[in-house]
């Protein structure tokens, strides 16, 4: 498939389609069957590294390169990989570019709801074929495991603890025995040596199905913690807005880093409980207030920057995305955020111009 650079979202394996094909180009350590890059590959891939012949390979996770080694090891394994967190702490992501970098596709995924069945992980049927010629392989439609078992690759479910536990415990054959029965057919599906699952989970969603414990032994759970550091956390967003950016056609110099930085301080002292400078506790608001929500309010304030101020990010375009990341329970959040307005906000002098944008909200 030919990069689009009309496409709203492109998946990680077109994107960065010429870094991988660089790593693979130089990869000269074991790769385990069916998989296009060794896991020291893929790893490189993920914390990003600079090649031999000068290629630059960009970082797709900031953080501990031993969570990344952990979680692709796990996969060379017989047991799959849940990565859990808060949201925002580029579970997704991260499962993504695993996906693209081991089997050169991400798209094998099934989206955990509270509204799924078990078709969704194992296979549903063609009817209009099913009442004509009755169960047989053509009236088949394979999921993305089936697919992914059948081919050797990794499959993604997303938000697992979102799926009902009658429908987790669909995963418990698939993972332990390796294989996907099919009885109205009178046979099983084997998995191809390559094959893994890599499930997300986030612990603080509302609509969390625990997993059983015969599910959660046959993952490896890797923690993805919120960024360690201020200077990391305005990395990320940084880097990620650039990346969307491209993406919606939003010049990247809209977004001054002074004002990623106010924004940034502002979620992780509310996030934390504290001031940056640990010298003052504040109240905690409901709101989760994640490095991809930072990411998606510096979004929305270049858009109204774009489109509605002069060109470039001011404390009156963060307003507005700030005020609804932050204000969930317009009772308690909307107390708290006056309390942090009124004694933090307005007593930085730096920050005059912000305090009087939320005032004039």
């Amino acid at each position: 498939m030919e990069n689009n650079n009309t496409l709203l979202k492109q998946q990680a394996e077109h994107q960065y389609a010429a870094e991988l094909t660089a790593l693979a180009a130089q990869d000269t350590h074991q790769k385990p069957t069916n998989w296009l890059l060794s896991p020291w590959a893929v790893v490189d891939y993920l914390m990003g590294t600079t090649l031999g012949d000068g290629t630059v390979i960009s970082p797709k996770y900031f953080g501990n390169r031993r969570i990344i080694e952990v979680a692709v090891a796990t996969l060379v394994t017989d047991r799959a990989l849940l990565l859990m967190g808060v949201p925002g702490t580029a579970k997704t992501w991260v499962s993504e570019h695993l996906a693209a970098a081991i089997s050169g596709t991400s798209t094998l995924l099934v989206q955990g709801t509270a509204g799924i069945n078990e078709d969704a992980l194992r296979y549903s049927w063609n009817y209009a074929s099913l009442l004509a010629k009755g169960p047989s392989s053509e009236a088949l439609v394979a999921s993305p495991i089936m697919v992914a078992m059948q081919q050797g690759k990794i499959a993604r479910v997303e938000e697992l603890t979102r799926v009902p536990s009658d429908v987790q415990d669909t995963l418990i054959t698939i993972l332990s025995e390796k294989m996907l029965p099919v009885p109205e057919l009178n046979t099983e599906i084997q998995a191809t040596k390559g094959f893994n699952i890599i499930a997300t989970a986030n612990d603080r969603d509302k609509g969390v199905n625990d997993l059983s414990s015969a599910l959660k032994r046959r993952f490896n759970t890797v923690v993805l913690p919120l960024p360690n550091s201020l200077e990391e956390e305005i990395k990320i967003v940084k880097t990620r807005v650039d990346q969307l950016g491209q993406n919606l056609d939003i010049p990247a110099e809209l977004a001054p880093l002074a004002e990623i930085q106010r924004l940034v301080t502002i979620f992780r002292e509310l996030r934390t409980g504290k001031t940056i400078d640990g010298k003052t506790k504040i109240k905690v608001p409901s709101a989760t207030l994640s490095t991809a929500e930072a990411i998606s309010v510096i979004n929305s304030g270049q858009a109204l920057a774009a489109h509605f101020g002069n060109g470039s990010l001011q404390a009156r375009d963060l307003a507005a995305g700030v005020l609804g990341a932050i204000i969930k329970d317009p009772t308690q959040d909307g107390d708290i955020w006056q309390e942090y307005l009124e004694t933090i906000v307005k007593e930085r002098k730096e920050w005059a111009d912000l305090y009087r944008a939320f005032k004039d909200f």
